[in-house]
């Protein structure tokens, strides 16, 4: 009888003493982004370092996450495996629309925080491949799309189209940005697509390294073909100097990136993200040059997906004019409830 107290008396304090332990669950959101060789990588998780440093007391930490880019990302969100994602502005829309490769399988419960910096073309291809010196030279050669389910592959293909190309008129590969750049050096790939914020580690490498290769570019005609299937793209100067040895200023297009949640993240919650994100530039210019583009009254250039509520809150007190069509519709539920 004794023996059966004295170990429950143990067994109590032992609860007693782990109870009284401060055990607080640590809580981890996910940031998914792309391949590391590109430039959603190492702003994501730039981005995840900036919040982490400010939630430190709070013992929630953010990670940023390498996955195959934008449309594996709609997954890894859908499947609660990712809480946030990076996203090609072109796959953002046709997923909130149910439209191009998402066509019956709509995300409604897409929300984007804001267009954080341009998404910029980079089709790259051996120097002895050039022909016109546009995106056109990628014909008959092989040609690396971008890893399969990815928002470069997507995109790559959406461009093809435009200039009435498909995977037919191309061997094509299906690389992320480091292993392209290995497989041309190699001997075993014409060329690739590398679509990032300049600039990417890769192309610099692909320059620094002395391969022969270079950056097509995209004519004003070719721009226009583009849009015609998919209205995502603007005209961009990658300016002299970007690279090593680049001597002159290279004419391509770029499309928004756009950092995106769904409603589950409370609305205070991610105003104060937004507000961290967009008032800290100069750390996030320290973690990839990109970021310079990254400003407030830019924060909604190109968006078709709806704002999330705390996005929507933070830039309407920044004075910006937002457009209608971004408000989402947690806002006017919450009116039509004050009614």
């Amino acid at each position: 009888m004794k023996k059966g107290l004295s170990i429950i008396t143990i067994l109590f304090l032992t609860l007693s003493v782990l109870t009284g332990c401060n055990f607080e669950k640590k809580e981890i959101y996910n940031i998914a982004t792309a391949s590391t060789g590109g430039t959603y990588y190492p702003i994501g998780v730039g981005m995840g370092q900036l919040w982490t440093e400010h939630y430190r007391d709070q013992n929630i930490k953010f990670n940023g996450q390498s996955s195959a880019g934008s449309v594996e990302n709609i997954d890894l969100m859908k499947n609660g495996e990712a809480d946030m994602s990076i996203l090609q502005n072109l796959i953002s829309t046709q997923a909130y629309e149910g439209s191009g490769v998402f066509e019956g399988n709509e995300y409604k419960d897409l929300r984007a925080i804001g267009m954080i910096w341009p998404n910029v073309e980079h089709f790259v291809i051996m120097n002895n491949k050039i022909d016109s010196g546009n995106i056109s030279d990628i014909e008959g050669n092989s040609f690396s799309v971008g890893p399969q389910a990815s928002g470069t592959e997507q995109s790559t293909l959406t461009m093809m189209e435009g200039i009435e190309l498909d995977k037919s008129n191309i061997r094509p590969e299906y690389l992320g940005y480091d292993d392209t750049i290995s497989s041309m050096r190699d001997g075993r790939l014409d060329g690739g697509s590398l679509p990032a914020g300049t600039p990417v580690s890769a192309i610099t490498d692909m320059f620094a390294s002395n391969l022969q290769a270079s950056i097509l570019e995209v004519t004003d005609e070719q721009l226009e073909q583009i849009n015609s299937v998919a209205n995502a793209w603007y005209p961009y100067t990658i300016e002299a100097g970007t690279y090593p040895r680049q001597e002159e200023d290279i004419q391509t297009i770029a499309q928004p990136n756009v950092l995106v949640a769904t409603p589950e993240m409370e609305t205070d919650f991610v105003y104060d993200l937004t507000k961290l994100l967009y008032e800290n530039q100069e750390f996030m210019i320290g973690v990839h040059n990109s970021a310079r583009e990254m400003k407030v009254e830019t924060a909604l250039e190109g968006l078709n997906t709806p704002l999330h509520a705390g996005a929507y809150k933070y830039f309407e007190e920044q004075g910006l004019d937002i457009p209608e069509n971004l408000k989402p519709a947690e806002l006017e539920e919450e009116a039509e409830k004050d009614e």
